[in-house]
């Protein structure tokens, strides 16, 4: 059962008092006031997430930081009288009732005022007074106003309610010219006719509509496309079309990338067949004319290492089941994939010298279990003992090798301490006797020790994984950037590597919500601060479509209808550039690089879509330039196709390396 009190208390600490709100009067009613009686029916588990929640009339509840952070820049006093303008669900107003004398709020959605007077009422909110109408005008028979409190953005400052500010009051409100996209402002009355104005950030709000704001929503959005239309008319300009996938041409394209370490290729989703297209025909390319020899992607290790050694032509491993057998099976069992190894074993077929065979390597962290299986495998071959020590510090983790996110939950009441230690004591001895191993089978070894790694860093992360926050994404991009050195380092100083993860692995996380709101890091950021210039990021992009994914984790493979993106979102402007697929190289100094750089919604996909929430559930603020050296653009993607599953086969059939 959920703690709502112990949430509540974390979301203040964590997500508000750490990004700087120190007003002990706020937190304390943030502390006080129960957000989950403010969300719509079945949100209330998201309640103390640092997030917007949408509620009815197409409206949000703002996200708790931006609430604090409006609300201290108010300073609000015990005696002041303050004006809201967009009560919502009327959270925010709820919190000012604890600070102030008394709460004006108005509501231009009668639904929504109505139901937000049935929360006070039950609330015991006695001081706050709603009613229906348009805000910008405010409320001139209570006025003047201590404070007034705008949770909507306006293409400029309504006069109606500077001129209801009392002397010295203030005025927060968010304006700015597109919708969504604001800079959030004070504005202090400091006589009859004079104001100050300070800008403290940029925001995003629904718009502020009324007579003094945005004419109305079809208002509101014809401006965005009035004023935006230059925009993609700039990226129109700068994109250069792509070919065919078959065609050569296509990898040719990004010869501008050939002489870089490591080249990053991303996808907005884990179920569009373009994006595993493109990335095939971008990977071949740099294989065959730039001497890459590692493909590395977000997939287990122990999984990928048994591909690795059907296409590096190594003898096949007997330990563990057939690969990508594990939820999303269709991540990486599908015909694009299928496709992409057929020729990358043709490939390294002609190759005489092994050593410049290219391999294809998992990054990823989840598969515990089939890791457990490779390091005792390869143990009981080379060293029977420690094989047998292995086992016994191995033992605690069993009981939950086939569902891992089981043991995070026990863990939690356990001694799992010990079990840590075993772990990683297990991962060091390995490590320890590398000189011993690698004389023999330097191969195999870089195989086991990863798996032992990767057995450490699974015990991390299940275990943090049901306290939240940002450490386990973190542990876990910490891992696959480890597992990336480790690859490149074993194939020498001259080793060059492609990486295939999804957009929210790979694009630079400073430049987006995780690195700014989260704390999260990822490949792309951890890249760039190793490798500099010698690192390319190239992000992927899609307006609509149908995409293969499940509605919730372990479910079935669906194929869903990709609804067009946003009208605020990045991807609508690449949408209204108008060509249907191209690539757009992100160098700085380009002219149309600063306007695009403004954060804006990006929308993100992984195995889970839920178009029903598709605001809440996959768009986030990003800077598109500043978190990618380039971009693929698709206009409209499809879902993967899905191999078959089959029965193990008793020997690898000669139709690798999934056993059709």
């Amino acid at each position: 059962m959920l703690d709502l009190d112990h949430a509540r208390h974390r979301m203040v600490d964590v997500h508000i008092a750490r990004r700087g709100v120190s007003d002990e009067r706020v937190l304390e009613a943030m502390r006080t006031v129960p957000r989950e009686n403010f969300v719509e029916t079945g949100f209330e588990e998201f309640a103390y997430e640092d997030a917007p929640l949408p509620i009815a009339e197409g409206q949000t509840i703002s996200q708790p930081f931006i609430v604090a952070r409006m609300i201290e820049a108010a300073e609000l006093e015990p005696a002041d009288r303050v004006l809201e303008v967009g009560t919502g669900s009327g959270y925010a107003a709820a919190v000012m009732s604890l600070l102030v004398d008394k709460v004006f709020t108005i509501e231009r959605h009668d639904k929504l005022a109505e139901t937000a007077r049935r929360r006070m009422k039950a609330g015991g909110y006695t001081n706050v007074e709603i009613r229906t109408g348009d805000g910008t005008k405010g409320w001139p028979e209570a006025a003047p106003f201590d404070a007034i409190l705008v949770a909507a953005g306006g293409p400029r400052i309504p006069e109606a309610l500077k001129q209801q500010l009392d002397i010295g009051g203030r005025l927060i409100i968010p304006v700015g010219e597109r919708p969504r996209s604001q800079r959030l402002m004070r504005i202090t009355r400091t006589s009859g006719g004079k104001f100050d104005q300070e800008d403290l950030g940029g925001v995003m709000f629904v718009p502020l509509v009324g007579e003094q704001g945005w004419a109305d929503e079809a208002g509101a959005t014809a401006a965005r496309v009035l004023r935006g239309r230059s925009l993609p008319g700039m990226i129109a300009a700068a994109a250069e079309e792509l070919p065919h996938f078959e065609d050569p041409a296509f990898g040719a394209m990004f010869d501008r990338f050939g002489d870089r370490r490591v080249v990053l290729l991303g996808e907005a989703s884990h179920g569009s067949a373009e994006f595993y297209r493109a990335r095939a025909a971008i990977t071949r390319h740099l294989i065959e004319n730039f001497d890459f020899t590692i493909v590395a992607v977000e997939a287990d290790w122990p999984d990928a290492a048994r591909i690795d050694r059907e296409v590096r032509l190594r003898p096949a491993s007997r330990a563990g089941k057939p690969p990508f057998r594990r939820f999303p099976t269709w991540m990486w069992r599908n015909t694009d994939v299928q496709a992409f190894l057929h020729w990358l074993r043709d490939r390294n077929e002609a190759v005489n010298d092994s050593r410049a065979r290219a391999g294809f390597y998992g990054l990823d962290i989840y598969n515990m279990s089939d890791s457990i299986a490779s390091v005792l495998a390869y143990l009981e071959r080379v060293d029977p003992q420690s094989a047998e020590v292995a086992r016994q510090r191995y033992g605690c983790l069993t009981p939950w090798q086939n569902e891992p996110t089981t043991y995070g939950r026990a863990v939690l009441s356990q001694n799992y301490r010990k079990c840590e230690e075993d772990v990683v004591a297990q991962c060091r001895d390995l490590l320890r006797k590398q000189l011993e191993y690698s004389t023999s089978d330097g191969e195999e070894f870089l195989d086991a020790a990863q798996s032992a790694q990767l057995i450490a860093s699974a015990e991390k992360y299940y275990r943090i994984m049901y306290y939240g926050g940002a450490e386990s994404w973190n542990l876990r991009d910490r891992h696959m950037f480890g597992t990336l050195e480790h690859i490149l380092a074993a194939n020498g100083s001259a080793s060059k590597a492609v990486v295939w993860a999804h957009n929210s692995h790979i694009g630079d996380a400073r430049h987006t919500e995780m690195g700014q709101v989260r704390d999260e890091r990822n490949i792309g950021q951890v890249c760039r601060e190793r490798f500099g210039d010698e690192v390319a990021l190239i992000g992927f992009g899609t307006h609509r479509g149908t995409v293969a994914c499940a509605t919730d984790w372990g479910g079935p493979m669906e194929v869903k209808q990709v609804l067009p993106s946003l009208s605020e979102s990045c991807e609508r402007l690449f949408h209204d550039a108008g060509k249907p697929r191209f690539l757009l190289d992100m160098p700085d100094g380009a002219s149309w690089r600063e306007p695009l750089g403004k954060p804006r919604l990006q929308r993100f996909i992984g195995v889970i879509y839920r178009p029903e929430t598709e605001l809440t559930s996959h768009y986030a603020d990003a800077s598109l330039p500043r978190q990618f050296d380039a971009y693929v653009w698709f206009d409209e993607t499809t879902a993967v196709t899905p191999l078959p599953m089959v029965r193990e086969a008793a020997r690898v059939p000669d139709t690798y390396p999934f056993g059709l």
